[in-house]
């Protein structure tokens, strides 16, 4: 899943933070967004993983299920109902 970035501002923040990861050309299979206090946060579940990707927006952003994507993540943990569930952070997100 993991590729080399293409895009210069992808390369840089790979190269300058090891626990990123890069990948690109990845399908999304589910978009979920929802409000929490004045953020939207967004779910993504993408072909082939078991993980969500989450990150946040300021605003409602248009579906992205069934479109490709270049992201940049890194692996966290969530706890919810008192287990702890590994997640993804989206640090950039793009669409292919």
């Amino acid at each position: 899943m993991t590729t080399t970035p293409k895009n210069n501002d992808a390369k840089k923040l790979t190269q300058r933070h090891a626990q990123l990861t890069h990948t690109e050309n990845i399908k999304v299979i589910s978009h979920v967004q929802r409000e929490s206090e004045d953020w939207q946060l967004n779910t993504l579940m993408l072909e082939g993983v078991d993980v969500p990707f989450k990150y946040k927006r300021k605003k409602i952003y248009k579906s992205l299920k069934g479109n490709r994507i270049n992201i940049t993540y890194y692996p966290d943990i969530e706890k919810v109902a008192g287990f702890e569930i590994e997640i993804m952070k989206i640090v950039r997100i793009k669409v292919a």
